[in-house]
């Protein structure tokens, strides 16, 4: 099926065509034709005076490289199946008006730099030929609310996702990688994908998370670039399935020392990495440790010695079902 850019892409592509070719003609009028031709700051991304428009920013050499940036991380989720389909997408902001993106309806194995396309902060489309995705509104209100959000990846990394779909996240204070790069990892409730509702809810999180489980959704990380970004996604996934082994082992899982938690804390700060723990008391610091049951799988020791309970109908149901099943076999017919 052919695939026409969309309508304000031409719109703004001819006002440029038309623009330049005043100006060659007539240079001393070039500016009266220029204005004659912009289009309406109808936004609130619009260019401001001194700025440079939508077309100069997506054609920069930061937005080349930013987009450069975003194939190499989509084809990197691809190959670690982080995403199926054509799900998640992938987002940089420029300058301080305008977002790159990746388009709906494309394969992130299959992205290519002429398929990013580029968005103002209201998640308005202003340059790109294909079509921007519905669900772009939760990276432009991430970067909203947190200005030191310049890359948003969502996408559906099975096993962080697996925590998610059971509304649980990955307990602190067992893995030090997690904790340095990653932190307290948010539990975002479910709301319909590229809704307003399903924006702001992540948003919120997102002041205080780089990492955030949104149930029945997937997962979406925010960074200071693409790259990182994408670090954070490998990281909770890793994470997560690491747990999920753990729990196989039918052992208790030993977290990291009470003493030790505070020396990793000053690390990740040396680091130059926020951290909304760094103000949290020894003790406060203690009660977030891990507890099975806590976003722990449970092991095997723990369901062998679980108590089954049954009501009393269930009982009388088990009974009648393994009675029929017995005298079945036997040659006799169902019990009354």
């Amino acid at each position: 099926m052919t695939v026409f850019p969309p309508r304000p892409f031409i719109e703004t592509l001819v006002r440029q065509v038309v623009s330049q070719a005043l100006a060659a003609a007539s240079p001393a009028g070039a500016a009266t034709a220029a204005a004659a031709v912009a289009p309406p700051r109808a936004t609130r991304s619009a260019p401001r005076t001194g700025t440079p428009g939508p077309h100069q920013v997506f054609n920069s050499p930061e937005a080349l490289a930013a987009k450069r940036e975003i194939v190499r991380a989509a084809r990197k989720l691809w190959l670690r199946e982080y995403v199926d389909g054509n799900g998640g997408n992938i987002s940089c902001r420029l300058a301080d008006d305008y977002v790159l993106c990746t388009p709906t309806l494309l394969s992130k194995a299959d992205v290519r730099q002429a398929d990013i396309v580029m968005v103002d902060l209201d998640g308005n489309q202003v340059a790109g030929a294909r079509r921007r995705s519905s669900e772009i509104s939760l990276h432009v209100a991430i970067m909203r609310e947190v200005p030191e959000a310049r890359a948003v990846i969502h996408c559906h990394p099975p096993h962080a996702t697996a925590y998610a779909m059971t509304g649980r996240v990955p307990p602190e204070w067992l893995l030090a990688e997690p904790e340095v790069f990653i932190g307290p990892v948010a539990r975002v409730p479910y709301e319909t994908p590229g809704s307003a509702a399903c924006a702001n809810a992540v948003a919120e999180q997102a002041t205080r998370h780089n990492t955030l489980l949104l149930v029945n959704h997937g997962v979406a990380c925010w960074a200071d670039t693409v790259t990182h970004a994408e670090w954070h996604v490998e990281i909770v996934d890793t994470y997560c399935r690491t747990l999920i082994l753990a729990a196989q082992l039918g052992a208790p899982l030993v977290g990291i020392p009470a003493d030790k938690v505070r020396d990793l804390l000053n690390l990740k700060k040396t680091l130059g990495l926020p951290d909304a723990r760094y103000q949290l008391s020894d003790a406060e610091l203690a009660e977030r440790a891990a507890r099975q049951g806590d976003g722990i799988a449970e092991t095997r020791a723990d369901r062998r010695t679980r108590p089954v309970t049954l009501s009393p109908e269930d009982q009388e149901h088990l009974v009648r079902t393994i009675t029929d099943q017995v005298s079945a076999a036997l040659g006799q017919g169902p019990t009354r």
